[in-house]
């Protein structure tokens, strides 16, 4: 039965405002039962009519051979970047979850103007309302770290599996995180059974925090623990995403540690390459490179996958969104915007020598 209780949260005025961003069962507590099937029918059947409650706008979009990235234009005037993937089964929708990023990979552009803000419930469904085809598989590795925006994130997801709107399947939804461990631990809880795939990107600390500097103070066999803890709890196959950075991370003893934690467990490890950003501090592997690193896990008993990076020619593929459209923020103005909990990253003009150096160190150090 349907509660019918009035959310006392939520009025009919913020509902018609931006109804994108409200489940089935606030609607109900709010409209009532026939109001809201009569609204979600409106929003999710394809019906023009419902435009006129959009709240984002694409502003550009750009055309590769089987990709496409949209600009959006968000009400406040920033812009946000979407990919979407023609695949033989259908679309997969790449979603962003904030604009900017606080992590700081030294690989992403997406941080490059810093972390602004979090994106709301109905800005994030509506990327994927918005998007041409026909879209079975939604991925949030867009610009952003997703489970730093946990319940916009999870709220957007409940929308986007409602029986009464899009009745997305659980099996085409998969979060892509850098593995916060507060924010883990409630995705376990969740019953939700969603993908997940973890960016690793390194085998031991010291790595791992000259990679994503902003993740500092997550110790990193917790996070992998985390993550064989959700695919245990779950009974679902994980993703460890690995890019490989030529002398940094494809040592013998990345080698041996990625087999002491995945080993016979139910996971995957997908190796990434480098794809071009004007923070040009890591080298792109060739694919000999990628090859032999992926036969050496297969020798210590791992199962691997080489991922084909797409929309590149587009500045679509992983670590190259970014919006440019959003660099005439200036630092004070992005500043203001930053959640207090996380850092503003520094742009990749004035950290690309730092990187440098310490990338030369780093392999000189590591030279077997």
């Amino acid at each position: 039965m349907l509660n019918m209780v009035k959310n006392a949260s939520v009025q009919a005025t913020d509902i018609y405002k931006d109804p994108y961003g409200y489940t089935y069962s606030e609607m109900v507590g709010v409209l009532g039962e026939v109001e809201a099937d009569k609204f979600y029918r409106e929003l999710y059947s394809g019906s023009q009519s419902s435009n006129k409650y959009k709240t984002i706008t694409i502003k550009e979009i750009f055309r590769g051979p089987d990709t496409q990235k949209y600009a959006f234009e968000l009400s406040d005037g920033y812009c946000i970047e979407t990919v979407s993937i023609k695949r033989k089964t259908g679309t997969t929708v790449c979603v962003s979850t904030m604009i900017g990023c606080p992590v700081g990979c030294i690989f992403c552009a997406s941080g490059e103007n810093g972390f602004v803000r979090n994106l709301t419930p109905s800005e994030i469904v509506q990327q994927v309302i918005l998007i041409n085809g026909r879209v079975n598989r939604i991925v949030f590795m867009g610009m952003g770290e997703p489970l730093f925006n946990y319940d916009n994130v999870i709220k957007s997801i409940h929308i986007l599996r409602d029986r009464k709107g899009l009745d997305f399947p659980t099996d085409g939804i998969t979060i892509s995180t850098t593995g916060p461990l507060p924010q883990m631990k409630k995705l376990r809880e969740e019953h939700l059974k969603i993908q997940l795939t973890l960016s690793l990107h390194a085998t031991n600390q010291h790595v791992r925090d000259y990679i994503m500097p902003h993740m500092k103070g997550y110790d990193i066999n917790e996070v992998v623990q985390s993550v064989l803890s959700y695919s245990e709890r779950h009974n679902r196959s994980v993703t460890i995403a690995y890019l490989l950075i030529p002398g940094v991370n494809d040592r013998a003893n990345d080698v041996k540690q990625l087999g002491r934690w995945f080993r016979g467990k139910n996971v995957l490890i997908n190796l990434l390459q480098y794809n071009e950003t004007d923070c040009k501090v890591v080298r792109r592997p060739n694919k000999q490179e990628l090859v032999a690193f992926r036969d050496k896990l297969n020798d210590v008993g791992l199962t691997v996958k080489i991922r084909e990076s797409r929309g590149g020619s587009i500045k679509a593929a992983c670590g190259q969104l970014v919006s440019k459209l959003n660099r005439r923020t200036d630092s004070s103005n992005v500043s203001k915007k930053t959640s207090g909990s996380t850092k503003k990253n520094s742009s990749c003009s004035s950290r690309d020598n730092s990187s440098r150096n310490k990338t030369s160190k780093m392999r000189e150090r590591r030279k077997d």
